[in-house]
C-alpha cells in the first residue's frame, strides 16, 4: 500500500473514532467518494491496525442501523420548511 493510502486510511480512521461520522459524512471532509472511505475503513485498514479496525467497524455499523432514522429526520424538515 502505498504511503498516502496509508495517511489517509489512518486520517479518516482517526477522525470517524473522533466524531462518529458516517461514511459520507468523513467523504464529504476528506474530498473522496464513499466508495474509498467504505473500502479505506472495511479493507485496507484492518491490515494496518486490527484493534483500530474492530473501533471503527462497530461505529459504521451503529450508523448502519440508525440510518433510517436519519433519513426520516430529513424527509420531515424538507417537509415541514415547505408548508
Amino acid at each position: 500500500m502505498q504511503d498516502y493510502i496509508q495517511k489517509r486510511v489512518l486520517e479518516i480512521c482517526a477522525y470517524i473514532l473522533e466524531t462518529g461520522a458516517t461514511v459520507r459524512q468523513a467523504a464529504r471532509v476528506f474530498q473522496v467518494s464513499k466508495s474509498t472511505v467504505h473500502k479505506d475503513m472495511t479493507e485496507r485498514l484492518p491490515s494496518l491496525n486490527k484493534q483500530l479496525a474492530r473501533e471503527v467497524k462497530k461505529i459504521l455499523e451503529l450508523n448502519k442501523s440508525e440510518r433510517h432514522i436519519r433519513g426520516g429526520e430529513a424527509t420531515r424538515k424538507k417537509y415541514k420548511n415547505m408548508y
